[in-house]
This record gives structure tokens, C-alpha cells and sequence, in this order.
């Protein structure tokens, strides 16, 4: 469930419109995925297949007048299919480079635990650093990069578990969920002639994601705020039921999506309910837990969702 109900943003809000008229009853997962985006992390999708995730990643690229590129991860897929190779042009007597589908603005990573972690940390670099490097030349990406991942659950055939370094590019991880009786009613009224989809238009500018990129750096965060973050990865590190905790790299993408998660409310500050409420989203992948926890049937949700309720959340007159 959301924090907050309505979107203030009036340009983020038109995005979240365009998702709603394809993916009924989500617009928790459609905000969520817009803070990945506006705070420059990327989103992976997990859940079983028929419930919309390829959809979602299609609405929100055609809602953005961005290049969307689409990789369909299979077990043959070789790194270079990912990133780019370089042919020898005879006419030319030299090597040229043709660039792979991650030299977009908007990647679907289709079904990416259908491939092997070779193949999968071929992505590694752009997510994090923006660039690829083929051949030794190392080739800057376009931007916005954004990179929309989707999963099968790991217990269905032919599925690879994504190496802990991978997961922990991904800035938020979110699973799409059945729909209700009535929304599902609804998906089929709407898609009994054409699809929603066909009649979605964009709503926002490559130009104008940047400029919200940018301003959503601007979100101020106070020291306290900041504090609460570093509490709640560091408990992670030290509870007893969690074998590896949360690295650096997660209390920076817990406080960029926090910011982007305030801008699209329409604050210019983080509050640590913001903290408190995308701790879930943003953590839970990227620990893991002892023999002991996963025999018990504990879960990763589950374990960080007793560190939140348990680590201080800072009051107003201490951040004030």
C-alpha cells in the first residue's frame, strides 16, 4: 500500500495516468517504478508469468518520448548480443562497432533470469557506471539510462539465480501480484476489441525526464534522515538471521529513491516515513540470509520489515 494517495507532480502524475490505462490496479507498482527511474536506478520485476510486467515496462517507454530498446534473454544469449561487437568492414580494411540494444534510453530486460550470469553481467557496467566497454573501448551510454528488468520466479524451469552483484544494481525490486476480481473484470472490458496500449501517446520529453532527473538531486535530505538510512543497513549487517547485509551501495539507493519519492509527492524534503516506507523495496534483495533463517521459512521481506519496525525513526524536533 502507498504512503501517500495523490500524486501531485503534475508531470509525473501524466505518466502514471498513461500505466493505469494499461495495468489496472497498480499504481503502487507504477509509482515505485517511476521513483527507480526519476532517481537514475533501475527496477526488477519478479513474478509469475501472464500478470503484466513486460506490459508495465512497454507503457511506461511509450509514455516517454525516449529510444526503448527490448532484450529477450534466452540460454543462448552470448554478452555481445547485450553490448555490441565489432566486425571487420572489408571495404573499409578496419574494424567497426555495432552497437548493442543496452545503447538505449529505456532497456526491457525481458525474462533476465533465463539467461546465464555470464551473459547477465553484461549489463553490469552500464547500470552502474553508465558506460560498456568493447573491445577495450569503453563507450558511454545515452541518457537517461534506465534498465527494466523482469524475472520468473526461481523455482520455474529454466531459470538462473541472478548473481548478488547484479541484484544489487537494481535500485528497487518489485513483484506485480494478481488482480483483484474487479479489476481483472475490468482488464477484459477494456481489452475485449483493442489493447489499451495501442492508444497510449507520450506524455513526457527525453529533456524533461533529464531536468526531473537533475531536480530530484536538488531534494533535500537532512543529516538525521540520513542517520535513520544508515540504522536501519547497518542493523542489517549485525541481525542474527541475515548471513550477508546490506552494502553502501544500498544506503545510497535508499536515499536517492527517497528523494525521487518526495519529488513526485510534491516535497522538496525527505520525510522518514518516506525512509520507512521504501525500505522494503529497496533492501530486501539485497541481503542474504543464514541456513538457519531459510529453513525456518523466513524471508528476506519479512526479516527487513522487522529491522523497520524496530530501528528509531527520528522526530521532527530532531531534524527540525
Amino acid at each position: 500500500m502507498m504512503q501517500e494517495t495523490t500524486v501531485y507532480n503534475e508531470k509525473v502524475a501524466k505518466v502514471i495516468t498513461n500505466i493505469n490505462k494499461v495495468i489496472i490496479g497498480k499504481e503502487d507498482v507504477a509509482t515505485l517504478s517511476l521513483v527507480a527511474l526519476l532517481a537514475q536506478g533501475h527496477v526488477l520485476l519478479e513474478d509469475v508469468p501472464g500478470v503484466g510486467k513486460t506490459m508495465l515496462v512497454r507503457t511506461l517507454a511509450k509514455s516517454l518520448d525516449c529510444d526503448f530498446r527490448r532484450i529477450q534473454f534466452t540460454p543462448d544469449l552470448l554478452p555481445s548480443d547485450v553490448t555490441g561487437i565489432s566486425i571487420y568492414n572489408p571495404k573499409e580494411m578496419e574494424f567497426e562497432f555495432r552497437g548493442g540494444p543496452i545503447l538505449g534510453n529505456i532497456i526491457l530486460a525481458d525474462e533476465i533470469n533465463r539467461t546465464s550470469p555470464k551473459t547477465q553481467s553484461s549489463l553490469l557496467e552500464g547500470m552502474e557506471e553508465k558506460n560498456v566497454t568493447v573491445d577495450g573501448n569503453t563507450i558511454p551510454l545515452k541518457q537517461p539510462f534506465f534498465v527494466m528488468a523482469t524475472q520468473n520466479p526461481i523455482e520455474y524451469e529454466g531459470t538462473y539465480p541472478l548473481p548478488e552483484a547484479q541484484l544489487d544494481r537494481f535500485i528497487i525490486k518489485l513483484k506485480m501480484g494478481y488482480p483483484s476480481f474487479a479489476n481483472e473484470l475490468d482488464l477484459l472490458e477494456r481489452t475485449s476489441r483493442n489493447h489499451p496500449i495501442e492508444t497510449i501517446e507520450a506524455v513526457m520529453s527525453r529533456n524533461e525526464l533529464v531536468d526531473i532527473q537533475n531536480e530530484v538531486k536538488e531534494v533535500y535530505i537532512d543529516k538525521n534522515v540520513q542517520h535513520y538510512i544508515i540504522n536501519l543497513v547497518s542493523n542489517t549487517r549485525s541481525h542474527t538471521s541475515i548471513f550477508l547485509g546490506v552494502s553502501p551501495r544500498g544506503s545510497i539507493a535508499l536515499m536517492k529513491a527517497a528523494k525521487a519519492y518526495a519529488y513526485i509527492y510534491g516535497r522538496d524534503y525527505v520525510l522518514p516515513d518516506d525512509v520507512k516506507f521504501l525500505a522494503p523495496f529497496v533492501l530486501s534483495h539485497r541481503i542474504i540470509l543464514t541456513s538457519e533463517a531459510k529453513y525456518e521459512g523466513l524471508t528476506s521481506e519479512q526479516i527487513i520489515a522487522s529491522i523497520v519496525k524496530t530501528t528509531h525513526i527520528p522526530i521532527r524536533k530532531e531534524f527540525s
